[in-house]
């Protein structure tokens, strides 16, 4: 389980075009969540004192930085961390044009290594859910060892609710051009659903015409309020809040998403 595809989005050069193009359209939440759901977010967060002028900030999957550079309009030193250089390229020219100061680094989350250097980390749009255990429990010590004593760790997981929304239908289809790639291709779409460890898959077999074959893995593991929460206690950190999502919607079993602010223990 949690078997990588033989090609990572990231690291193709049309694919990663295609997903900054995603994250940069303010129609859908396909890849980052809408203009409008991410002032809200910060809004909320600055308001009710969670996020403070002057915190030193680590976003992680900062992606084109839209987080990020709201974070530091506010007045907050961020640090903000993608793997697709697509994407953090777009947010450092962002940042120079509009004059915010933001350290940006192209580097996957599992190479961090900072210590008691931030007063907050934020993980947002369910980044959690991408990693196996082994590799989420992984991350989540460098987190917290990123942390100051009392430092908070801000995030949302999505729960089984949302992905039976949202799993695909086993289709395929054919393209002149999109997405996937330029030239003309096929697309075989498959969704596996693991049930009794909440995991779904998401698998695409992309054939071009020059018969090059590439398999798109994307794997999710969902939470409930229980199980999310152990995961949380057992790496350092006490809840704080939980709310059905980072603009502060009151939490209710049986929603989409689970958006939780954890306190880093103290020794």
């Amino acid at each position: 389980m949690f078997e990588l595809g033989e090609t990572l989005f990231w690291d193709d050069p049309h694919v990663s075009k295609g997903m900054l193009e995603a994250h940069l359209d303010p129609a859908h939440d396909a890849a980052s969540r809408k203009a409008e759901t991410i002032n809200k977010t910060i809004e909320h967060l600055v308001s009710s004192n969670i996020l403070k002028h002057g915190d030193r900030v680590l976003d992680l999957g900062c992606g084109p930085g839209l987080y990020s550079s709201k974070l530091c309009e506010n007045g907050i030193k961020v640090t903000g961390v993608d793997i697709s250089k697509r994407s953090i390229d777009f947010a450092i020219r962002y940042a120079e044009e509009k004059g915010l100061n933001i350290d940006y680094r192209c580097m996957d989350f599992l190479d961090i290594d900072y210590t008691s250097e931030f007063d907050v980390v934020l993980q947002i749009y369910g980044e959690l859910c991408t990693f196996s255990d082994e590799k989420r429990d992984e991350l989540l010590a460098k987190i917290c060892k990123a942390l100051r004593t009392d430092g908070l760790f801000i995030f949302d997981v999505s729960t089984r609710v949302q992905r039976m929304k949202n799993g695909l239908r086993n289709h395929w289809y054919v393209s002149d051009g999109g997405f996937w790639r330029p030239g003309r291709h096929m697309v075989l779409e498959q969704g596996f659903d693991y049930p009794e460890h909440d995991v779904w898959l998401d698998q695409y077999i992309v054939v071009d015409d020059n018969d090059n074959i590439s398999v798109y893995r994307n794997w999710f593991h969902d939470y409930t309020s229980q199980s999310i929460g152990q995961v949380i206690e057992n790496a350092g950190f006490q809840i704080v809040y939980v709310w059905d999502d980072l603009t502060g919607t009151v939490y209710k079993e049986g929603g989409d998403w689970i958006a939780i602010v954890g306190r880093k223990k103290g020794v």
